[in-house]
């Protein structure tokens, strides 16, 4: 499944400088390996279109043995993170960045099992309200502190300190009421109430392990170089330009899946920032860079036919792509109105025109890959005659001069704010536009830089927003519709619930999410998230459109890119350059 992504700025090929990254290959020794390469992307390209698998790797292509050393490129469309701790904030750029230096606890497959990373095993009291968690003895922080009982402590410490400013790993941890060491390398965390989603909140990179020695400089002096466990470690920020990851040369904790122990292959990663999608990809076939992420639709059908290129796409788990509609003034507090829209627009045609057929619709709030998942295609089909039909029920009668509904002297108005980094285009939303008007709904479309999307967000300035939320789990309903989480986690700040939904339907969604986070029956939570998501659908408060997705282009000599479980990040520990 394939996303697309709107340019931030236009910036020229050329802010990459020409280098010399020692390759000899000549267009002839391109050719080939245009069928293993062409068959390698068809697989791909099969294998996202029923939902991806989160752990694909490009290895399949290689016939050599894997070679030590060398520096690869990664230049990234996403927005350039504020903070390089995904603890502090919590967004896709940190975790992409940060899962190649941070590790956590546990480790999730693609089928939702857990298994300990850098944890050594846990144990439940009966009554679930206790966890003790004993890491493993063998492991030390590229600080050369060693992982202990007391690392847990502060760790978890650390994401709930006001001061650090957490809003994703704050929000993991939110049933944790204390944590105390009970011998030197085993915890107890202690909880308000049982939370069946805690091992996988602490199998995320949003909630990883960190240096207690690190953590101690505070959360300013840790946003500029997190010191973790990983494969690589961070050398230094060039803000603006790039970041530079070298090999923790005494790496011995791969994730399960990993292909091979002792340290990464890799000897050094540069971590580029450049978000214009036309000079990414211009730098990724010109050489300039070795791998890119945000791929768009043309450039990964121009990537299949290039046999230097390859892609890897993924899904990643969560909330998926929608837009979310405030439900907490104006037009949308009437359930027939928020029906009516969804009804209104025609997300299967904008698919079709503007990510040229390559994403296929997404009919639930859960993503494909997330664990109880309920595909709802007729509660979000588009239908004009009832879209129709309920903005009559609804009063909206009337129309004025430019074929918009009224009622009481008000046109049938909302806004839909838009940035660059949600995944959403314009484009997509001027055809909702368009469709919408059909039914006498006007959308005004506000284009907003990064900073004032945020702060209209946050003070519910909007009718409508794009939105998404990557999570392991499906207790991603529990953070984003549950009305506990209507205010904000900061005072003034992000708030995770952004329809605001309140009254008896809001209670009903509340009731059931709670009795499936807490439940200890896994068939019962999965009829419980069921039940949740009925209600969620028939109370219209987001319009979802399609999965989230991880979307790489890379040089077809880069081998062993794989997409780490669960979230469906990049992971370049088993990555090798074939250049010989």
């Amino acid at each position: 499944m394939k996303n697309r992504q709107p340019a931030y700025r236009a910036e020229h090929p050329s802010a990459f400088p020409p280098q010399d990254k020692g390759r000899s290959a000549q267009p002839a020794d391109f050719k080939k390996r245009l069928p293993l390469a062409l068959a390698t992307v068809a697989a791909l390209l099969a294998l996202t279109a029923c939902g991806g698998a989160v752990h694909a790797d490009s290895a399949a292509g290689s016939s050599g043995e894997p070679i030590s050393g060398g520096t690869l490129v990664y230049a990234t469309g996403d927005t350039e993170p504020s903070c390089l701790d995904p603890i502090v904030g919590g967004g896709v750029p940190q975790a992409l960045v940060a899962t190649q230096y941070l590790e956590p606890l546990f480790f999730q497959d693609e089928d939702g099992e857990i298994a300990p990373w850098l944890a050594k095993s846990w144990k439940w009291s009966k009554d679930r309200l206790a966890l003790d968690i004993t890491v493993r003895q063998d492991v030390h922080f590229t600080d050369g502190q060693q992982l202990n009982a007391e690392t847990i402590v502060k760790n978890v410490a650390y994401i709930k300190d006001p001061q650090t400013l957490s809003s994703t790993g704050i929000l993991a941890v939110e049933k944790v009421a204390s944590v105390e060491k009970i011998s030197e390398f085993t915890a107890r965390l202690h909880l308000s109430e049982p939370d069946n989603a805690l091992l996988e909140h602490f199998a995320q990179v949003w909630v990883p392990i960190q240096s207690q020695k690190a953590l101690a400089r505070g959360a300013e002096a840790n946003c500029l170089s997190p010191v973790g466990t990983g494969p690589f470690k961070v050398e230094s920020w060039s803000k603006q330009q790039e970041v530079v990851l070298t090999r923790n040369e005494d790496y011995h904790t791969p994730a399960p899946t990993a292909g091979h122990t002792g340290p990464a292959y890799l000897e050094k990663i540069i971590w580029r920032f450049l978000p214009d999608h036309a000079a990414r990809f211009a730098a990724l076939q010109s050489d300039e860079v070795d791998v890119i992420d945000v791929l768009q639709p043309q450039n990964a059908v121009a990537a299949k036919a290039d046999p230097a290129l390859d892609t890897l796409i993924g899904s990643r788990p969560g909330h998926v792509v929608n837009l979310t509609l405030n439900t907490t003034e104006g037009a949308f507090t009437d359930v027939r109105v928020r029906e009516a829209f969804v009804r209104s627009v025609d997300v299967d045609a904008a698919l079709k025109s503007i990510f040229m057929s390559t994403v296929p619709r997404s009919n639930s709030v859960l993503s494909s890959i997330t664990k109880f998942n309920r595909q709802n295609p007729e509660a979000y089909s588009t239908d004009v005659d009832k879209a129709n039909r309920l903005l009559d029920e609804a009063g909206w009668t009337l129309r004025d001069a430019e074929g918009y509904r009224t009622k009481d002297g008000q046109r049938l108005s909302t806004s839909v704010i838009q940035n660059d980094s949600i995944l959403i285009p314009v484009s997509v939303l001027e055809q909702f536009q368009h469709s919408a008007k059909a039914v006498g709904f006007e959308l005004v479309i506000s284009q907003e830089e990064p900073a004032s999307f945020n702060a209209k967000r946050y003070a519910w300035d909007y009718g409508i927003s794009p939105l998404y939320y990557t999570k392991n789990s499906p207790s991603v309903l529990n953070i984003v519709y549950d009305s506990a989480h209507i205010p904000s986690v900061i005072e003034g700040g992000y708030h995770a619930n952004n329809n605001g939904l309140a009254g008896p339907a809001a209670d009903a969604i509340d009731v059931a999410l709670h009795k499936a986070a807490i439940t200890g029956n896994e068939t019962e939570r999965g009829r419980l998230y069921a039940k949740a998501q009925k209600l969620i659908d028939a109370q219209y408060l987001s319009l979802p459109i399609f999965d989230q997705q991880t979307r790489l282009g890379f040089r077809s000599d880069v081998e062993g890119v794989k997409l780490l479980s669960p979230l469906g990040m990049p992971t370049f520990y088993d990555t090798w350059l074939d250049r010989s």
